[in-house]
């Protein structure tokens, strides 16, 4: 079996997003190594170290000179982002940020203009390296659909949306025309971040609904707030081909002129029923072949801990020089563009259609 490189990075922030990292490292030690954490005050410090076993300093300086790791992930609020990612920059450490880049376009166009050339930055958008979406992903560009044609979503908000629209269309850069409107409506909210509230009383929760045409393709997002936890919000995707269209795991698509045939998306997930192998995803299959594998067999995480973990993973190998870039700072400044443009068009009741950018070229 060949041997994977240990993949070492450092963390700017301690909040709940930056542990996300931290489990990675503990949970998979031969892969995942902290070089060190950047909090802001040492008391915080001695509470990162004390409870995750890695050492804590006050600035990045630090923690290059302590040791110097294959790439630094940048974990802390939005507005503060940008200025650690040029301060990394600055001296030449590739850079993970973590989803969005900038807060706001005149902060992406800034960034962009600081750092972009340079090459050295990722971004952390993990969405298309989840199990059902990667596999969707190989069934769509295996071209099983013929063209795909559009993008139907419900299940996560903006930029991530946004990703899994144009990685699905094949869009790249090229502008789009977005119209948005928000509605509000009763939907009782028992389950947060914060746990089961134990209300079951209706709130008054919006719902977006938007459309990006793309000129030839398009896509339809839809988001209520808080469906990533609300479990009366099912989530659904459906990418529509010229020979065919795919509904969460079911494909329908047309073999020959008088023959549509359908088949699924299939998990093989263990530790379920009488199966002693383990709680664990193995791989996807779609008629007979494999158009995923599980990267971190015998882990036992979540859809959402094996994409993170495979960004990571991805971007040691390209910082590394040994792959490719996972998710280069151009393509996450175009998802939060149209998702700004999604915000915008509900706001003013009017159209916005997006300008090529400087990170279009």
């Amino acid at each position: 079996m060949t041997s994977v490189a240990q993949t070492r990075f450092g963390i700017v922030g301690s909040g709940w997003r930056g542990e996300f990292f931290l489990r990675l490292a503990r949970l998979l030690p031969e892969r995942f190594r902290v070089t060190g954490v950047v909090t802001r005050t040492e008391s915080r410090g001695a509470e990162v170290a004390a409870e995750w076993g890695v050492p804590a300093f006050r600035t990045t300086v630090e923690l290059l000179a302590h040791e110097r790791p294959d790439f630094v992930i940048v974990s802390v609020p939005w507005p503060v982002t940008p200025d650690v990612t040029r301060e990394l920059v600055a001296v030449g450490v590739p850079v993970l940020a973590e989803t969005p880049p900038a807060p706001d376009l005149a902060g992406l166009r800034s960034l962009w203009a600081d750092v972009g050339g340079s090459g050295l930055v990722q971004v952390a958008e993990q969405y298309l390296l989840m199990p059902g979406h990667a596999a969707r992903l190989a069934v769509v560009r295996a071209g099983v659909l013929g063209e795909p044609t559009s993008v139907q979503i419900s299940s996560t908000h903006l930029y991530h949306a946004v990703s899994l629209i144009r990685g699905l269309l094949g869009v790249g850069h090229e502008s789009a025309e977005v119209s948005a409107r928000a509605f509000v409506a009763p939907l009782a909210n028992p389950l947060s971040p914060a746990g089961w509230s134990g209300d079951d009383t209706p709130q008054q929760l919006s719902t977006t609904l938007a459309t990006i045409d793309f000129g030839g393709r398009m896509g339809l997002y839809d988001f209520t707030d808080n469906q990533w936890w609300n479990p009366l919000r099912t989530r659904r995707l459906v990418v529509r081909g010229s020979r065919g269209e795919l509904v969460d795991d079911r494909v329908v698509r047309l073999v020959d002129p008088t023959t549509p045939v359908e088949s699924s998306l299939s998990r093989r997930q263990t530790g379920l029923d009488l199966n002693l192998e383990g709680l664990d995803l193995k791989h996807i299959s779609f008629d007979g072949d494999v158009v995923y594998r599980n990267p971190f067999v015998g882990s036992g995480m979540s859809d959402d801990d094996i994409a993170v973990a495979d960004i990571v993973a991805r971007t040691g190998t390209w910082a590394r020089d040994e792959g490719p870039a996972p998710y280069p700072l151009a393509e996450a400044c175009q998802d939060h563009l149209i998702s700004l443009a999604i915000e915008e068009s509900v706001r003013t009741g009017r159209p916005v259609v997006t300008a090529a950018e400087a990170w279009a070229g």
